[in-house]
């Protein structure tokens, strides 16, 4: 076989709805493709149906050892960042559809090697939109994810119930429900693309019409003199796609009216679906041909996601978990406003050291947290802040300094 014909192996790391389907796409579609390996931490021979059980293992190093390139999926902030630093030190490149991980530790892992967030969950497509409005000559000014239903507090029966109808887990049901995923994929966006927020946990305006939300949003990020990151929530109008709002140049209003996109001078371009694990392969392709990261948290970021009470707890009381349970959810933030924000992706088997009231957003002195690794990369983020916030106002004082020896 020549190595024209040779094809490129893919690991991937994960067992959900996500990696099923991913891999069974790879399987009957792309024919340049084969995936390696599958990881797995449940017993291998607890598995009755799933595609190519016989590429399943439990072990990271035969994932790494037989692949061009990881694709994550497992969901799991702690075991998605040991996988990825494992990748990184054997040189492979990462392409992940885990949003909760690359707020939480991931700003850290994309100074480290080659991680991209995938191109069909939500920050991806609106990584993928961006680009193509950029070639068209357009000025991005609000990037916007469509959220369909929204309930802050859901009820245990409630979400077991949908978990059951929609064939996912109840924490994946409980935080679309709540706003955490939206708040994480949001944030995401925000980093990447450079944009900020209006306020903690974002707008979230209804909706009617998308052209006229568009435009409302369009006028707030011109008064903030920067674009941001929001949602909608439509009625009225399909939900579930994502959208930019932007301007275009004057000497073309005319000729983008003629197109159909409004008088301007806000317009906003919609991308109506996201296929989740049926456009991941495209961003593997991107890869694997070359091309440049589509999306990751940026080694920089300026927002995060943290974690607010949904009711009064009692110090000692025991967190099973913070992104799809039952006591927190996420909103995001601003970075330099909250310092001492717990990221609601390290909240996982830990305990309250004090009381806390609904609402209130939970801090490093309200929790004790098990060490790991995602633990100590948030802490080493959290110190390099600190000490750049530190010399940032010396390094001022000293250009003073020698402006006025130099006067």
């Amino acid at each position: 076989m020549s190595s024209s014909h040779i094809k490129k192996k893919i690991g991937v790391s994960g067992t959900g709805m996500i990696a099923h389907c991913f891999i069974r796409l790879i399987k009957q579609h792309y024919h340049d493709l084969e995936i390696s390996r599958v990881l797995t931490r449940r017993p291998l021979n607890s598995f009755t149906d799933f595609p190519l059980s016989e590429r399943l293992t439990n072990s990271i190093d035969h994932l790494i050892a037989d692949a061009d390139l990881i694709v994550e999926c497992s969901g799991d902030v702690f075991h998605g960042t040991e996988v990825i630093e494992r990748a990184f030190e054997a040189g492979l490149p990462v392409v992940t559809i885990n949003a909760e991980l690359q707020v939480t530790t991931g700003s850290y892992l994309a100074g480290k090697g080659f991680l991209t967030e995938a191109e069909g969950d939500q920050p991806g497509s609106l990584a993928a939109l961006h680009e193509e409005a950029l070639m068209m000559g357009f000025k991005p000014l609000v990037y916007g994810n469509m959220k369909g239903y929204l309930n802050h507090d859901p009820s245990v029966e409630d979400m077991r119930y949908w978990a059951k109808r929609q064939g996912i887990s109840v924490d994946q049901t409980t935080s679309f429900t709540d706003g955490t995923k939206v708040q994480i994929e949001q944030a995401i966006v925000g980093n990447g693309l450079g944009a900020t927020i209006t306020k903690q946990g974002l707008e979230g305006l209804a909706s009617t019409n998308l052209t006229e939300s568009g435009n409302l949003l369009g006028m707030m990020a011109e008064r903030l003199g920067q674009p941001f990151v929001d949602y909608l929530i439509p009625s009225g109008y399909p939900a579930g796609g994502v959208f930019l709002v932007c301007r275009h140049d004057d000497d073309q209003r005319a000729a983008i009216e003629y197109f159909k996109l409004g008088p301007g001078p806000y317009y906003t371009l919609v991308r109506p679906f996201h296929l989740c694990s049926l456009e991941v392969g495209k961003t593997v392709r991107r890869v694997l041909s070359g091309g440049d990261v589509l999306l990751n948290n940026s080694v920089t970021p300026t927002l995060g996601v943290g974690a607010i009470a949904k009711r009064a707890m009692r110090p000692g009381e025991l967190i099973e978990r913070g992104i799809g349970g039952f006591q927190f959810r996420g909103e995001a933030l601003k970075l330099d406003q909250h310092p001492d924000h717990v990221p609601i992706g390290l909240l996982r088997k830990t305990a309250l050291r004090r009381a806390v009231e609904p609402g209130q957003l939970i801090t490093f002195d309200d929790v004790d947290i098990l060490p790991s690794r995602a633990l100590d990369i948030v802490m080493q983020q959290r110190a390099a802040s600190a000490a750049s916030a530190l010399q940032k106002p010396s390094a001022d004082h000293g250009r003073a300094a020698l402006a006025v020896m130099g006067s």
